[in-house]
């Protein structure tokens, strides 16, 4: 098994600060206690609108943080494709990697946003469409990284002896994270192109297994090796440690909507004491799962994430 990786989720809806100067404050601030805490990457969402939220674009935001930070990595979960043409994207994100000195993560998926798309003229065609210009974008995309002058004819991008310049610093180039747990994504794009697929939160570990399944069929239909994509996975679709079980319940009935019912809370949140979290984490790791997602439930506050790198990174790490 390779070594284990914890990455952070920092979705704009954590932020709700008045404006958008302090929301980045925030943000900035708990990347750096992520940076000194050991956390493999920062994951910052990529949408353009919420209603009227106040809510600071990914790239670009990222790449204020990479002058701000030396170790940490830094993705996108997920990119949408149809936000950017993919050249532009493949441009940027070269970009960002030699800024960085070589810490990007590519996180990509097909959109799922339907009102953003039609607000910003994107359109928001079936998700078979949708799927084959994701495919067509990380063939543009790869081809610009490592390419001298790249050439390609799609269905919905084309290449005419395109130069990307300078290429990312990273070898052969920069990882790429496919988002989505659809079959039909997971045939076309996840198992020709992913270096690390992103399933998002699962039910249960019975769904995961499953796909795991599907993916490794796909992976056997077109002849690529199951094994060179990593293993990630959401352990909970958020966050809840405390140090014992007294300061776990007062988490819970602070943040347990009152409407849902403390079991289907804990269906869909890792709520546990440091010794609980390991414990359901190794459910995974025995699946050959290297890459966890965390999303942090008390944030912006950051004794969550500050727990969790000492008493369940700390140990299971060391």
């Amino acid at each position: 098994m390779g070594k284990l990786k914890f990455g952070v989720f920092l979705p704009f809806y954590a932020f709700q600060a008045k404006d958008s100067k302090e929301n980045f404050s925030l943000i900035r601030d708990i990347v750096l206690e992520c940076e000194h805490q050991g956390y493999h990457a920062v994951w910052l969402d990529d949408h353009l609108m919420y209603n009227d939220w106040p809510i600071l674009e990914s790239w670009t935001t990222l790449s204020a943080l990479a002058s701000l930070t030396s170790k940490i990595r830094l993705g996108t979960m997920v990119s949408c494709s149809a936000h950017r043409n993919p050249a532009l994207l493949a441009k940027m994100a070269a970009t960002l990697d030699v800024l960085s000195n070589g810490r990007l993560e590519l996180g990509i998926g097909a959109g799922t946003q339907e009102t953003e798309h039609i607000a910003y003229g994107f359109g928001f065609p079936p998700p078979s469409v949708r799927i084959e210009r994701l495919s067509e974008a990380l063939e543009v995309i790869r081809r610009l990284w490592m390419e001298e002058k790249a050439n390609y004819q799609g269905n919905h991008y084309t290449l005419k002896n395109a130069v990307c310049e300078p290429k990312p610093l990273q070898e052969p180039r920069p990882p790429i994270t496919v988002g989505g747990s659809g079959e039909l994504l997971m045939r076309k794009v996840t198992a020709p192109y992913a270096d690390r697929y992103d399933w998002g939160f699962l039910p249960s570990i019975e769904v995961y297994k499953r796909k795991l399944m599907v993916l490794e069929n796909q992976c056997k239909v077109i002849g690529r090796n199951f094994m060179e994509i990593e293993k990630s996975c959401w352990p909970g679709g958020q966050v809840l440690i405390a140090q014992n079980q007294r300061e776990l319940s007062e988490k819970i009935s602070q943040r347990k909507p009152a409407n849902v019912s403390l079991e289907d809370f804990k269906k869909t949140t890792l709520a546990g004491t440091p010794d609980e979290c390991r414990e359901r984490l190794q459910v995974y790791m025995d699946l050959g799962v290297t890459y966890f997602m965390l999303f942090f439930a008390d944030l912006p506050r950051i004794d969550g994430l500050r727990l969790f790198a000492e008493s369940v990174i700390g140990k299971m790490s060391g």
